[in-house]
């Protein structure tokens, strides 16, 4: 294997899973595995911790322009459905299987190949690994702004290695969390309970990152759930799935429910209330501040019963900075639907959003050119940690080497793509800096 490859699947190897709403979180003992990891390919780097999470970064140069190449170590769940272990890489058709083989330590091992002991001959190369991405970043990437912003280090570029197509990406809409609660209601009515599994239907099977749902070309699980319930006029008593993470769509939804019949089933008033309000919530007439070629959406991809509660949590996908105007849009939808409810939303860091017309794309471009690699940009899907930079007018682009199921299972990146995704990193630097 090339030496990239070889140091991917060691980085593989070690589990970086976040997911503090059950308990984890890259563990002291995983960071410190990858930070010995980096050193020993010449990555001299060092350390800056916030809340529990570790970022790695290095300063080469000095002077303007600024270059911030940025990349994450940390990981989502494996979850379901994996034909093998997600901790231990296999290599098999050209492609690098494994729990962060494209995200996104495939574009911390290209940039540490690509970048590590590089020397410009005019400005600064900063470059980064953060450790809380899949997040919300405001231990990594929103720290490390502020320390590069202190040190009179604000990049006048970003190279975010968070992609999965080797194109250049120039937007993404930003991230807002809700999560909608209902007081537990138990009940009792005529009939008997039955059950019904409903399956997602994606069009792209590469990736069950809920950024890249189509509403009009995919199916939805619970959604469709939601409809069931609504159509028949069902009263519901259980809902189980196969959930994973707030960003990712679950494979299959479980519901359990009165259907008339003979005899009397137990049921629960609040949760078929809140089952009705996914199908309108899934539909709610948020505005956005910018053009997204995926629009806005509105997915609700986890449930939770605790408390006397149960709870949906949703992700939002929209062109805005205005967490109010996501808010007062839910409960418009929620006041008419739902009644008595809690809403609590987070998140809305910001977006990525940088004209064609701009250097670092054009630049990037003529490389993609060299390397035989498509010249047009793209928008993704899902939310990056570009999202700390670009509003406040840094020009920022994402990358990073065809893979595959992200953030699903039998998760993979193509060893050709992780090969030139060094030599991008690389030309981009030495364009810029020498």
């Amino acid at each position: 294997m090339h030496r990239v490859a070889r140091l991917l699947a060691r980085l593989v190897e070690i589990d970086t899973v976040n997911d503090p709403a059950h308990g984890r979180k890259p563990a002291a003992e995983a960071v410190e595995s990858i930070g010995k990891l980096l050193a020993s390919h010449g990555f001299r780097a060092e350390v800056l911790e916030s809340g529990g999470y570790t970022t790695f970064y290095t300063v080469m140069g000095a002077g303007r322009p600024v270059t911030l190449f940025m990349a994450h170590y940390d990981t989502v769940p494996p979850g379901p459905g994996w034909s093998m272990d997600p901790f231990k890489p296999v290599v098999k058709d050209g492609r690098l299987y494994g729990r962060g083989s494209a995200d996104d330590k495939s574009n911390v091992a290209a940039m540490t190949i690509a970048l590590a002991g590089y020397r410009p001959t005019r400005g600064t190369v900063v470059v980064a690994f953060t450790g809380d991405e899949e997040v919300g970043g405001r231990h990594g990437a929103k720290m490390l702004a502020e320390m590069l912003e202190r040190e009179d280090l604000w990049p006048d570029y970003l190279v975010n290695g968070d992609g999965s197509f080797s194109k250049v990406i120039t937007r993404r809409r930003g991230a807002y969390g809700a999560r909608v609660s209902v007081k537990a209601e138990p009940s009792t009515a005529p009939g008997r309970v039955v059950e019904k599994v409903f399956e997602a239907r994606l069009l792209n099977k590469g990736t069950m990152h809920s950024a890249y749902f189509m509403p009009g070309v995919d199916t939805h699980p619970l959604v469709a759930a939601s409809e069931h319930v609504r159509l028949g006029d069902y009263r519901v008593t259980e809902l189980e799935g196969e959930w994973v993470k707030s960003n990712v769509v679950p494979r299959s939804v479980l519901l359990r429910y009165a259907e008339p019949g003979v005899g009397r089933a137990c049921y629960d008033e609040g949760l078929t209330r809140l089952l009705r309000a996914v199908l309108p919530l899934h539909r709610a007439p948020l505005r956005p501040e910018r053009h997204s070629d995926y629009g806005v959406s509105v997915m609700p991809n986890m449930y939770e019963r605790g408390g006397g509660r149960h709870t949906l949590i949703l992700d939002v996908r929209i062109m805005t900075l205005d967490r109010s105007a996501v808010e007062e849009g839910l409960r418009a939808v929620l006041d008419e639907v739902l009644g008595d409810y809690d809403l609590r939303v987070s998140g809305g860091s910001g977006w990525l959003y940088t004209p064609r017309s701009s250097r670092l794309v054009s630049l990037a471009l003529n490389v993609q050119a060299e390397l035989g690699l498509p010249r047009e940009p793209v928008e993704a899907g899902g939310a990056s940690d570009s999202r700390y930079f670009s509003p406040r007018g840094v020009e920022a682009i994402d990358y990073g080497p065809l893979g595959g199921n992200i953030h699903g299972p039998d998760e993979y990146v193509s060893l050709e793509h992780l090969e030139k995704a060094v030599s991008f990193y690389r030309l981009v630097a030495e364009r810029i800096h020498g």
